[in-house]
């Protein structure tokens, strides 16, 4: 039998100084089966790709989809202001890369894609959930209790690139 290939994902960490430091921005997965988590549900925008696919031009496709129009200017960034942050293996198996990228992003303005599902289980009907229901702006103390435990080296990374760690 043959061997299932791994699923990956790529996404793009923001960040931008302030007085008080380092920022980051997180989003916070729709849907109800996360609704009333917040600690350790945080990731960094970023979504599945197949085979073949660029890793960078997905996760700058996923800035788009997952934080709406307002996210365009960060979408047509030359790549050199992307810096690759690595990847890390998630609980579940999936391989995620991740780009850190500074520039802002006003959090009000997020509009997501959404996705359908059976909800409630096994009734039949079929919902809509937006990918991401909210996004914030993070100190990196903050981050680090928001954020998904596997994606924790990705602030460790971007720490120690910007001086911050």
């Amino acid at each position: 039998m043959a061997k299932k290939p791994a699923r990956r994902s790529a996404g793009v960490l923001l960040w931008q100084r302030d007085r008080a430091g380092l920022r980051v921005l997180l989003v916070h997965p729709g849907g109800p089966f996360w609704a009333k988590k917040d600690d350790g549900a945080w990731s960094i925008p970023k979504g599945e790709f197949g085979e073949g696919e660029n890793a960078l031009a997905v996760a700058r496709r996923e800035l788009r989809e997952e934080l709406g129009r307002a996210a365009a200017t960060l979408y047509d960034q030359p790549d050199g202001a992307f810096v690759a942050l690595g990847e890390i293996k998630q609980k579940g198996g999936k391989y995620v890369t991740a780009f850190a990228l500074e520039a802002d992003f006003d959090v009000t303005k997020l509009a997501s894609n959404s996705f359908e599902m059976e909800w409630p289980p096994r009734s039949g009907r079929r919902q809509a959930f937006p990918e991401v229901d909210r996004a914030d702006w993070f100190s990196l103390d903050e981050a680090q209790v928001k954020i998904l435990v596997s994606q924790l080296p990705f602030l460790t990374t971007l720490a120690e690139l910007t001086g911050h760690s």
